[in-house]
């Protein structure tokens, strides 16, 4: 298997995410159970009606949700287990996602977000439920701690 040749790169993250590094995701906020995720639109991110494609919002408020989960415990990585959706408004232009954490365990937080459009228009909201698990590259972000 071949991939394109990857030229965005996001920025923000702890970890590489190469789908998120594909279409360009900016973490511009990940502290105390709350994320701010933006990203420059690309005529490739539309759907037929010059809308942004409902699957690039879905993932924007699922790697929202994960981000603000993982806030407050850096070193583990999620699994989405269970995601609801819920479109409102067509979004176009530049968007805001928003994350918060609503609750979180040893093993599970649960999270939601919201896509806003630079009107302040509340386009998609979402609720998510996300497993941690241990990320292959904490090995290596510990070794360059201690180095």
């Amino acid at each position: 298997m071949t991939s394109p040749n990857i030229t965005r790169k996001s920025q923000g993250f702890l970890y590489p995410i190469p789908f998120v590094e594909f279409l360009g995701f900016n973490l511009t906020q990940f502290e105390n159970g709350l994320a701010e995720i933006k990203f420059d639109l690309l005529p490739e991110h539309l759907n037929t009606l010059d809308f942004i494609h409902g699957g690039v919002l879905m993932t924007l408020m699922d790697v929202a949700m994960a981000a603000v989960a993982r806030s407050v415990d850096p070193l583990l990585s999620m699994i989405t287990i269970e995601l609801k959706t819920t479109f409102m408004q067509p979004a176009m232009g530049e968007v805001i996602t928003k994350g918060r954490l609503i609750h979180k365990t040893a093993s599970t937080a649960f999270s939601e977000a919201s896509i806003f459009d630079m009107k302040n228009k509340h386009c998609a909201h979402a609720t998510g439920t996300f497993r941690y698990v241990h990320n292959k590259n904490q090995a290596n972000l510990n070794k360059s701690a201690s180095d």
